[in-house]
């Protein structure tokens, strides 16, 4: 009996032993990294305390990302506005050569990437990545309508981020001050808007769902983003992660949840600004806890400057939104378009360098490319370049980019090569004074052109002083025009077949 007794127990061991190393089976790591992009809305270059130690508002998190990784201090938007540079960092393509010449879409607009057109995440769904994108999208959906301006919610959407590569979406259709205020995931809204709301509580009237509050959204995504990062550790073992996390905020409605109320001195954007780079340390942390920090590429930015009607509180006490650029959100000038660009990727990315190459965030796509071993069509990312080697932070022998196109929101150009900066227009081209027309009726050049290592703030126009340079960069621009794309490849076409825009102005 007591013979029997201990085989008993030795087969106990042996099953609970057996069990063990089952439950305990190392997680497969993916062979390629997790890529995670976090893209701010309206977050200025000053607003940030490792670009601008005069800023007013606390940045810890962002701060951080510095110190852990890369922060470019040259990095550029396709546009000022919110819109086009989305098209331009999900397609790697100009925004200018679609239909959208100016300004942004408003709900319900129709789709502003092409069906056949290749995605940041259907470049990295080929390569074997699950892809899901949360936030503000603004980049049109095929709406069911009942008439020209009525919105049928009962159906689905026939055009949404599940139609351009992303496995899972959750979104919103617009900024936050656009109706119809309403999550939408994948293809169909989650709650029904019924509610006519005024425009004092989101920024414009409209239809809203019952209850929903501005203060509560910027959380509620950053909720579904730790989901999305814990379920993806939990279930899709071996295959790795694409998030693209376009932020609603610090855009208006300045709607600080309550807790981050009265955080700052500097009024209701700087608080906006503080819940930011909080839920940016959520993400980091979810990534920690789920095992997928040390195997994730990172990229933090912006999609143009501050906006000046969000910050005035700020900017009234002294806050400096755009460090020491001229302009700001929707301006060709610098500080509508140069924006605080982060990156980390541990093992792989130096920690702690300060990288002053000239990129745009047109360039993920080539980069995740590269990144991934994939490998573009010649017709997809026309506009992109790989900044790899900027991000290993090799010693390059010459620029990434031979020139980067930006444009104003009233669709005005602009061209950085090398030190010099071109900008075909007079005055802003957007909002800050003086205005296009203001300016010409002031007597100002049509052109403007700058050595942005001596002049950073665009106040000395050399115009007269370098006619060889401003000839260089419009022969450059017609180039870019008529190719279909500034990159090497073959020739595409741009929306309509469209080579000129009654915004360039040639004339000295």
């Amino acid at each position: 009996m007591k013979k029997i007794f201990n085989w008993s127990i030795w087969i106990l061991v042996i099953a609970v032993g057996v069990a063990g190393c089952i439950k305990k089976k190392p997680i497969k790591k993916a062979t390629k990294p997790n890529i995670v992009v976090l893209l701010a809305d309206d977050l200025g270059w000053g607003d940030v305390q490792v670009y601008n130690p005069e800023s007013k508002i606390p940045t810890p998190n962002l701060n951080n990302l510095a110190e852990e990784g890369m922060r470019f201090t040259d990095a550029h938007t396709a546009s000022a506005v919110c819109t086009p540079t989305r098209y331009g960092l999900l397609t790697g393509r100009y925004p200018w050569r679609t239909r959208l010449k100016s300004g942004v879409l408003f709900p319900p607009a129709n789709p502003l990437i092409s069906h056949d057109r290749e995605t940041l995440a259907s470049l990295l769904k080929k390569q074997g990545y699950y892809t899901a994108g949360v936030g503000k999208w603004h980049l049109g959906l095929d709406w069911a309508m009942k008439n020209k301006n009525q919105i049928d919610f009962t159906q689905p959407i026939s055009d949404s981020p599940v139609d351009h590569g992303f496995d899972e979406s959750y979104i919103i259709a617009g900024s936050l001050d656009m109706p119809p205020y309403c999550y939408i995931k994948n293809n169909r809204v989650e709650a029904v808007p019924t509610k006519k709301v005024p425009k004092s509580l989101f920024g414009r009237p409209g239809l809203a769902v019952d209850g929903l509050k501005p203060e509560d959204v910027l959380p509620h995504f950053t909720d579904k983003v730790i989901s999305i990062i814990r379920q993806h550790a939990q279930s899709r073992n071996g295959n790795p992660l694409f998030l693209y996390f376009p932020l609603n905020a610090p855009h208006k409605p300045v709607a600080p949840s309550r807790e981050f109320q009265g955080k700052t001195k500097v009024g209701a954007y700087g608080d906006y600004v503080y819940e930011v780079d909080t839920m940016v340390g959520r993400v980091l942390d979810a990534l920690k806890e789920n095992g997928m920090y040390y195997n994730t590429l990172l990229i933090m930015t912006s999609d143009n400057g501050t906006s000046p009607n969000a910050a005035k509180t700020a900017l009234a006490r002294g806050h400096d939104v755009n460090g020491p650029f001229r302009g700001m959100k929707a301006d060709i000038w610098e500080g509508g378009h140069r924006v605080p660009f982060f990156a980390r990727w541990p093992g792989h990315i130096p920690a702690g360098v300060v990288q002053d190459e000239t990129i745009s965030l047109n360039d993920l796509m080539a980069t995740f490319s590269a990144v991934t071993g994939g490998k573009l069509s010649p017709d997809a990312g026309v506009d992109s370049y790989n900044i790899l080697p900027a991000l290993l932070n090799k010693d390059l022998q010459k620029p990434i980019r031979p020139a980067t196109v930006v444009a104003s929101i009233d669709g005005y150009f602009g061209m950085r090569k090398g030190k010099y900066k071109i900008d075909w227009c007079a005055g802003s081209g957007g909002w800050a004074h003086p205005r296009t027309q203001e300016a010409l009726k002031q007597g100002m050049p049509s052109i403007q052109l700058y050595n942005l290592d001596q002049d950073p703030g665009e106040q000395n126009n050399l115009y007269k002083e370098h006619p060889e340079m401003i000839r260089e960069m419009e022969t450059l621009m017609n180039q870019y025009i008529t190719n279909g794309r500034s990159n090497k490849g073959p020739e595409e076409e741009n929306w309509q077949g469209a080579t000129d825009w009654k915004q360039i102005n040639w004339t000295n």
